[in-house]
């Protein structure tokens, strides 16, 4: 089951918001710049750069993802390993409201998501 739309638009403006705090310095964002995209119930931020072998492709480089589980009324938070796959941020596994889930990802108390 996908988010409604009002919910859509509401996480649209937390995550506009959250991009324009953190997104680096106009000058520097065609080496490194920050994206997201919401695909059915999940929400996912990325780091966007030029490709290594042709730097005229950008590639994508997961951050963060949430999940919102609507039965339970929370966002399920995953961090991106070494191994390529989701997994759980185990010091908070799950928080209430989208903008818990930004927080944590804009402090990164533990180097999980921007290393």
């Amino acid at each position: 089951m996908t988010i409604s739309e009002f919910e859509i638009k509401r996480c649209k403006k937390e995550l506009e918001k959250f991009l324009e705090e953190n997104r680096p310095p106009a000058h520097v964002r065609a080496q490194v710049d920050l994206g997201y995209r919401i695909t059915g119930q999940s929400v996912e931020i990325f780091e966007v750069r030029p490709g290594f072998r042709d730097p005229s492709k950008k590639t994508e480089i997961s951050v963060a993802k949430t999940t919102y589980i609507k039965s339970q009324k929370v966002w399920k938070v995953y961090w991106m390993r070494q191994d390529l796959k989701w997994h759980s941020y185990r010091p908070a596994p799950q928080v209430r409201h989208l903008e818990e889930f930004l927080t944590l990802v804009k402090e990164d108390a533990n180097a999980c998501f921007f290393g």
